[in-house]
């Protein structure tokens, strides 16, 4: 038993967990879990009980179906069986007489085996509901996990953009000053000489 299962399993002792393999929501919840090889063993384990559990509802309602009819012909056939004059009657009843023993052994193996499979069931349900909380729960630490570290550099990129675009301005602002002083002070004649030939030399790059 492991460490989870020793705080969690005594915990839900009183608790009714849902079958987790009948619940369509479970289902979409975990389909991306089918690789981990420990949680597919124990849905597989838990369907199988269920199945057994299905089959052998099934069967004891035929075996107790055929002991009443056993009976039922035990009774029809007890007058001639019992007057001694019909071989016949008498071997119908013992052939029945053992049939029904029959019934009565399978009846008691599948009654016993319907007492003891809830059990099973509810031990191995609520070993996947552990193994599910345990795999729901990794999901979100590492979620949260990315989640922050988003937030860091959502962060540190919104303060880099924010510097990034006031030196923008700055040099912006910076290259009109410069543009204006050098407009002033050699004129606009030389300036657009000059305009002219760094416009080529760009073009060039």
């Amino acid at each position: 038993m492991s460490r989870a299962d020793e705080v969690y399993i005594p915990a839900l002792k009183n608790k009714k967990v849902p079958i987790l393999t009948l619940d369509h929501k479970w289902h979409q919840l975990m389909a991306d879990s089918l690789s981990d090889k420990e949680f597919k063993k124990l849905e597989d384990e838990l369907n199988d009980l269920m199945k057994k559990q299905g089959k052998e509802n099934t069967e004891l309602k035929k075996l107790r179906k055929i002991k009443r009819r056993l009976m039922d012909e035990i009774v029809l056939n007890a007058p001639e069986a019992s007057s001694g004059r019909s071989k016949e009657a008498e071997k119908k009843m013992e052939n029945n007489k053992l049939l029904i023993n029959e019934c009565n052994q399978k009846i008691e193996e599948y009654e016993d085996d319907l007492i003891e499979l809830p059990r099973e069931i509810e031990s191995i349900n609520n070993q996947l509901m552990i193994k599910t909380m345990e795999i729901c729960y990794d999901i979100i630490r590492k979620n949260k996990e990315e989640i922050e570290e988003a937030e860091e550099w959502i962060t540190s990129t919104r303060m880099e953009l924010k510097e990034r675009l006031v030196k923008q301005q700055e040099q912006i602002e910076m290259n009109q000053h410069i543009y204006n002083y050098m407009h002033d002070i050699f004129g606009a004649d030389v300036i657009n000489i000059f305009d002219m030939e760094y416009l080529k030399r760009e073009n060039k790059e």
